[in-house]
């Protein structure tokens, strides 16, 4: 008889793993069922803000493979269905059929749950009214865009200034809007320190997206028809025709919690190595329900992108498809943009570095993106964390346009490869004035993270 593997998610996580088991057993060997509660699979949640905005034409682009697809492949999906209970000793899961209500038990040899991450919604008074929208799924993009295609006033607020909230503000900008940003941080993008925070603040700022920091939404308030009309903080009142909601997302672990099982610092599932969750020997995990290493500070972290998701996949499917992979871990690399603002960063900040223990130097550096006599050379900002002593690299962030973003990668793979802002500074790069400066501005900043680690000795 053949094992049953019952994928709880049809996202990237839970997707991936039921390609790639599939990929090494085939139905006579492995029966695989899928749970997914929406109407979508494999698609990609980054894109919603691109494709609300008008970047990307149809919802269909986002969409890597259909449920159909899945289907033809030998992977019972079985969509608007949502697993509602996880009986670990009896190894089945329950799951209603959202359109008719039916309830049914389906038994596992072994499970994935890839269950992603919900939106963090304050309890504000007003946060259900029509007009506020959460951008979290492709049901709720189109949610989003029938909400404004159905109001006719041209004022939007978006709460929260991480990466979706300051996607979303360029979205609503693209499509004719008058954007304004609260956040309740210091500054936007809090995944930056303050100082470089600043610098998004300032550009946001010049592209004609009001951007008001040290501000906590209060309460969402409604005209007579119940719509949302304007948003509250303690000190002013901002109108509003739609409100869009960033405020960032927490670990999908409700069933999991309630199966008892293992869960970390931040609400999400602990797995080892191979993704297995802790303590069990036939149930993995992976995707934004989960905690991750963080291969520079050594702590777990939850750090929901779709990069982790797609790689936790293709290790769950191996291992449970009959083979061997591992995930190692992370060091918190991430990019985003506001119309030509390109924000990255990896490894630490300053304020995780305090949180571990360790100490450190810092260095910012202005430069370009390419030889400054070349046209089209923009400015770009890095700033870059070194440990005291060792001058092991720490972190990097950079704030700039055209080409600035992926610069980060340089820093990730040497954060990845444990290496010292010394050791950078010999990196063999690419180099010709179309694309680079002689001295990357990555590494002009390793060289003077090397003079400050040295003068802190």
């Amino acid at each position: 008889m053949s094992e049953r593997l019952v994928v709880i998610g049809g996202d990237a996580a839970g997707m991936s793993a039921a390609s790639q088991a599939r990929r090494l057993k085939g139905p006579g060997e492995l029966e695989i069922v899928a749970f997914e509660r929406g109407h979508f699979s494999s698609y990609s949640a980054c894109g919603i803000p691109y494709w609300v905005g008008g970047d990307v034409a149809e919802r269909g682009e986002l969409i890597a493979r259909s449920p159909e697809e899945h289907r033809a492949r030998d992977i019972d999906l079985r969509t608007r269905t949502e697993v509602t209970e996880i009986d670990v000793p009896g190894q089945r899961v329950r799951a209603r059929d959202l359109e008719t209500g039916t309830e049914a038990w389906t038994g596992f040899d072994k499970l994935v749950i890839a269950t992603g991450a919900r939106p963090l919604r304050p309890p504000l008074p007003g946060i259900d009214a029509p007009g506020v929208h959460g951008v979290q799924t492709l049901d709720d993009g189109q949610a989003l865009l029938d909400s404004l295609s159905g109001t006719p006033g041209r004022r939007a607020v978006v709460v929260g200034a991480g990466y979706i909230g300051v996607e979303m503000a360029e979205a609503l900008l693209n499509r004719g809007y008058e954007v304004t940003v609260l956040t309740r941080g210091e500054q936007p993008m809090a995944t930056l320190d303050p100082d470089m925070g600043r610098l998004v603040h300032r550009a946001m700022d010049g592209l004609g997206i009001r951007t008001v920091v040290s501000a906590p939404v209060t309460k969402i308030l409604t005209g007579p028809d119940g719509r949302v009309r304007a948003v509250a903080t303690d000190a002013d009142e901002y109108p509003a025709d739609v409100v869009v909601l960033g405020t960032g997302v927490v670990p999908e672990t409700s069933l999991a919690r309630a199966a008892g099982l293992p869960l970390g610092e931040y609400g999400g599932l602990l797995t080892d190595l191979a993704m297995r969750v802790r303590g069990h020997e036939n149930i993995w995990a992976g995707g934004d329900c989960v905690e991750v290493l963080d291969l520079v500070s050594g702590r777990q972290r939850h750090v929901p992108l779709g990069t982790h998701a797609n790689k936790h996949g293709q290790v769950i499917g191996a291992n449970a498809g009959g083979g061997y992979a591992t995930f190692p871990g992370v060091v918190g690399t991430a990019v985003s943009k506001v119309c030509d603002l390109e924000i990255a960063r990896t490894g630490l900040r300053e304020r995780d570095a305090r949180e571990v223990g360790l100490r450190f130097v810092t260095v910012t550096v202005e430069s370009t993106s390419r030889a400054g006599y070349y046209p089209g050379a923009a400015p770009m900002t890095v700033k870059m964390l070194a440990e005291r002593r060792t001058g092991r690299l720490l972190g990097v962030q950079i704030v700039g346009r055209e080409g600035a973003a992926k610069r980060v990668d340089i820093a990730a793979v040497a954060l990845t490869a444990g290496m010292t802002v010394e050791g950078m500074t010999a990196l063999d790069l690419g180099y010709a004035p179309p694309f680079s400066p002689v001295w990357d501005p990555v590494l002009v900043a390793a060289r003077k993270a090397v003079a400050a680690v040295r003068a802190a000795e």
